[in-house]
């Protein structure tokens, strides 16, 4: 395989396939104020790209009384989220696709590009179900079964061994600080999907899926003409 071609693109989900960061946001929102601890948009900015337990953390920073719950309630309190948000994403249906995303995904099937989703979300699977385009993906990592979160590279690592490709050869598309952190760990080219000051270290930085091209794709690997 050559060093020099673009082989597969592989993808976060929330926020780059489909907004499932709304439904994320109810549910932590909905535990934060049943806790009376404060949350909004800002606070959940930081929880993007992040692990469920790590999730809880942050959230709990704003407790007004600080150490009150044992580890096993702090597990109790993030299955209690999850359960919320598994309800939500049985809402979640096809036309719930990001703009340019379904599109893209048939081009990159039709130029023999692999795909991956490399997620934080243990309900990956689920949602890409729901969507009905589970078809168009090569792998989709069970982030249960990965060692270490993003900002660590592992996600995306095991989604490119499983698709048979070097890292060298694949680009990463998130829509979080992590996540592109955790791209580039990988060893791998990285497209941010968002505003510019929350994905430093991206290659390039899209406002929308809607711009996200393989044209756009190639130019950042800069292999344009050999695709």
């Amino acid at each position: 395989m050559s060093k020099n071609k673009l082989e597969a693109v592989i993808f976060d989900l929330d926020g780059v396939i489909t907004d499932s960061a709304e439904f994320h946001y109810r549910a932590w929102k909905s535990l934060a104020d049943e806790l009376g601890i404060y949350f909004d948009r800002d606070i959940n900015e930081r929880l993007k790209g992040v692990p469920r337990m790590e999730s809880l953390e942050i959230i709990l920073e704003k407790d007004t009384t600080p150490g009150r719950f044992t580890d096993n309630e702090k597990q109790a309190l993030a299955d209690k989220k999850n359960k919320d948000y598994v309800k939500l994403i049985k809402t979640i249906v096809p036309a719930d696709i990001l703009p340019g995303i379904l599109g893209l995904l048939h081009e990159l099937k039709d130029k023999k590009i692999k795909t991956a989703i490399a997620s934080a979300s243990r309900n990956a699977a689920t949602i890409i179900e729901r969507l009905e385009i589970a078809h168009l993906f090569d792998f989709i990592a069970d982030a249960g079964a990965i060692k270490n979160q993003k900002p660590a590279p592992d996600v995306f690592l095991v989604a490119a061994e499983n698709i048979s490709v070097p890292p060298v050869n694949c680009v990463g598309v998130e829509d979080a600080g992590a996540g592109i952190v955790a791209v580039k760990a990988a060893g791998m080219l990285a497209i941010g999907i968002g505003k510019e000051e929350n994905l430093k270290g991206a290659d390039l930085v899209l406002s929308s899926t809607a711009e996200l091209t393989l044209d756009c794709i190639k130019d950042v690997y800069g292999n344009a003409s050999k695709i």
